[in-house]
């Protein structure tokens, strides 16, 4: 009897630190994910534009197709490659963080330097030339390729936030937030693309008048919750890419902007946590603002020319 009372006695324990462990793990996946919401966002107001122009019976093919794709470079070669780098090689983890810092400050940047200075889209005149299979081909693939920089963000921003060294709770709030961040990005795309069709189909087979108007009130409303959203994600964009940028001069030894906003949101803040927490927010999302105007010549003068004439074909 007391053997198996022993034995009992170690179950319990085992459930208890199993329960514990998984605590942990959705603790530091919840606390991983939070920070990378901005990239969250901006992935969110990216991808719908990828279906523009193609048949509406192909939008939620696609989406799907890109979905597959993200779960499968988060999954399979970004988190591995994640866990490699932080057990063999941390030391590179903060500069890859700030290279990657500085993509979401240009590309945010970039979107509001083309409000200021309108450019023009070259995209109607490419879906003219081309059929829709080979346009959606060339669609996915974009998709795919902007997918798997914003999802590596996402990965190494999500692993500088676990402070658990185990590797398998490492590895297992990953992937819980590989997996819930992908299908919460995709699910939400796929609402916002089919929301028109939605629309479209209460307006006109609504059995009640109030039906029909909300119908028609989702049509006329959806470009504005579009650009709403892009708006959304661009000011994330920036303000992640700056917190990133701030925290990694800070981690490297350069204290001076963290010291600075951190006394700027002490001040203006006061006790209000919220208030805080604004001013911080804005102000690295003014730092990634500058960081990324900046950037722009150099990418396009420089990164963008040298990487046609090394690489031709993908020119």
């Amino acid at each position: 009897m007391s053997g198996l009372l022993a034995l009992l006695d170690d179950v319990a324990a085992i459930v208890k630190l199993s329960a514990a462990q998984l605590d942990d793990i959705a603790a530091q996946a919840t606390k991983a994910g939070t920070k990378a919401a901005g990239v969250v966002i901006d992935d969110a107001a990216v991808t719908p534009k990828y279906v523009t122009g193609l048949p509406a019976a192909r939008e939620l093919p696609i989406v799907w197709k890109i979905a597959r794709a993200s779960f499968f470079n988060k999954l399979v070669i970004l988190l591995p490659a994640a866990l490699v780098l932080d057990a063999f090689l941390p030391q590179l983890l903060t500069p890859l963080l700030m290279i990657g810092g500085a993509y979401l400050c240009f590309e945010g940047a970039e979107k509001v330097w083309h409000l200021i200075v309108p450019h023009k889209d070259d995209g109607p005149q490419q879906a003219e030339t081309l059929d829709a299979a080979h346009l959606e081909e060339q669609r996915v693939k974009g998709a795919i390729k902007t997918d798997f920089i914003l999802s590596a963000e996402i990965m190494t921003i999500s692993l500088s936030q676990i402070d658990i060294d185990a590797l398998w709770v490492q590895a297992s709030a990953l992937a819980v937030v590989a997996i819930g961040i992908t299908a919460l990005v995709y699910g939400a795309v796929a609402l916002l693309v089919k929301a028109d069709d939605f629309g479209l189909h209460l307006g006109a087979e609504g059995r009640l008048a109030s039906t029909r108007a909300l119908g028609r009130g989702i049509v006329r409303g959806m470009p504005k919750v579009m650009v709403v959203i892009a708006t959304i994600g661009t000011v994330a964009m920036l303000w992640v890419g700056g917190s990133i940028i701030v925290h990694g001069l800070h981690d490297l030894g350069w204290h001076l902007p963290y010291d600075r906003i951190k006394h700027a949101a002490e001040v203006l803040g006061g006790e209000s946590g919220f208030v805080r927490w604004a001013v911080t927010a804005g102000l690295d999302g003014l730092i990634g603002l500058a960081l990324g105007l900046a950037l722009i010549p150099i990418v396009t003068r420089l990164i963008v020319p040298v990487t046609g004439w090394l690489f031709p074909e993908k020119a």
